[in-house]
């Protein structure tokens, strides 16, 4: 599979107010959001006595700790943070949580999603002296506490810089003190839930990482809300007037959210396999077999099989031993990196009628790929049906691809795709089924779908690119 041709989100975040083993906890629950960014990741620690302690570093959870780094950083609350950049190169000092020290106190702050106005932001604030150390948009908002904390009102102070900021945002805030503090933006972009467990309050990007540290699911924050934990238990602060209209991003369902986490209020395993059914009744085709490419497709693949009556087979096999950092290839062996992490169930496919269930095509590179491989191995047809409609615009609210050029479904019609992907069928999900499938009512008015429709919900400067804040 190769790497670079999936979309990537850009962060998971995590907090836990109050538990002995604040730190440890926090690592299971960066563990269980390790989907969701794999450049770097950081778990910041409160001792209750006015600093913060850290420990970060590039690569997965669990090449950065170590067992004697936990004990290290050992306090009684913690937040932590897995990385994928979409602002800000990738890069030691961009590592989060950002850790700020102000008049003898100090504050961490970790975030998903992308801040649009970040670079205007930032020029303000360095004309008015600021200096920064990163060049991450998570920063911009630090920046913005600060200057706004003012005899230690840190509600006032989050209240004012949100009131600043625009985009896709879920913070989560620790205080020298040990309060734990999370932020959604009026829009709803990314998720954030807060669960309980044994007294002792949770924050996290997915519910699948309640799971693992056995906490209680209690709810997901509503748009633009500040909660804030402390020793007088949750204070929720909501926006007056209540935002109309959300933009849950929608992409969150279809590929980016863990399928046993449960998000906006409904599970992702079951929305995937709903896309999956209504896919098959909108392009229904004759076949031996319905058959995902581990793991991208998997449960609308289930769905599909369902809905049209035809079997379900693995026609390959994905190797769960291979990390994302073994030798890479010689020009001579390109194909190994694909070729290493899935193997084909040859006698399933050798003169067999496929259809492959996909969950996007964003370059087409790697459906390419996987394309040919099939032909090789003697497919008699290869038809492909894509769990959600065609990519044709780029996201400014927290997924990688930035540009237009990009997105092969941006230039090419469904036809030109089909010979340029070696197909002999294939179809999206329509928008429409899409929406009706995800039994919200008024979709409309719920979902961020701009990359499929290009209709952005929070204006944006044309200008801005992942290297704007460089």
């Amino acid at each position: 599979m190769c790497e670079n041709d999936r979309p990537r989100d850009e962060c998971g975040v995590f907090g836990l107010y109050r538990h002995p083993e604040a730190a440890k906890l926090t690592y299971f629950g960066l563990y269980a959001l390790q989907h969701r960014g794999q450049e770097s990741a950081g778990i910041s620690v409160s001792r209750g006595n006015n600093m913060i302690d850290s420990h970060k570093g590039m690569g997965l959870v669990h090449d950065v700790f170590k067992m004697e780094d936990l004990e290290r950083i050992e306090g009684g609350s913690a937040i932590g943070h897995v990385r994928y950049s979409t602002t800000g190169d990738s890069v030691i000092t961009n590592a989060q949580p950002f850790v700020v020290h102000h008049r003898g106190r100090s504050y961490a702050v970790a975030h998903n999603g992308n801040l649009v106005n970040a670079h205007k932001l930032k020029r303000e604030l360095e004309e008015n002296g600021s200096i920064f150390q990163t060049t991450m948009d998570s920063e911009v908002f630090l920046h913005l506490f600060v200057k706004n904390l003012k005899g230690g009102d840190v509600v006032t102070a989050i209240k004012k810089a949100v009131a600043k900021i625009e985009g896709a945002y879920s913070l989560v805030i620790l205080t020298c003190k040990g309060e734990v503090i999370g932020v959604k933006d009026p829009n709803s972009f990314r998720p954030l839930a807060l669960g309980k467990l044994n007294g002792s309050y949770v924050l996290s990007s997915e519910t699948c990482a309640f799971d693992l540290v056995q906490a209680e699911f209690v709810r997901e924050l509503d748009p633009g809300e500040i909660v804030i934990i402390n020793e007088d238990g949750v204070t929720s602060i909501k926006p007056d007037p209540a935002p109309k209209k959300h933009s849950l991003c929608i992409f969150e369902y279809i590929y980016f959210s863990r399928p046993d986490s449960t998000i906006f209020g409904k599970n992702v395993y079951q929305m995937r396999k709903a896309h999956g059914k209504r896919l098959a009744q909108e392009a229904p085709v004759d076949a031996d077999f319905v058959m995902p490419f581990p793991d991208s497709g998997n449960y609308a693949a289930i769905g599909y099989a369902e809905e049209s009556g035809i079997p379900f087979e693995m026609g390959m096999i994905r190797n769960h031993y291979v990390g994302r950092s073994f030798i890479q290839p010689t020009q001579s062996m390109r194909d190994f990196a694909v070729r290493v992490k899935l193997n084909p169930v040859r006698e399933l496919i050798r003169n067999k009628e496929i259809i492959i269930i996909e969950d996007s095509i964003i370059r087409g590179t790697t459906a390419m790929t996987r394309v040919q491989a099939l032909r090789d191995l003697g497919a008699k047809k290869v038809h492909m049906r894509i769990s959600c409609p065609p990519h044709r615009f780029p996201c400014y609210y927290g997924i990688d691809f930035s540009s237009k050029g990009e997105l092969v479904a941006s230039s090419k019609t469904e036809e030109e795709l089909t010979t340029f992907l070696g197909l002999d069928t294939l179809h999206y999900l329509s928008i429409e089924g899409m929406l009706e499938a995800s039994g919200v009512e008024n979709p409309e008015d719920h979902f961020c779908k701009a990359c499929f429709d290009g209709s952005y919900p929070v204006p944006f400067d044309p200008e801005f690119t992942k290297a704007c804040m460089g």
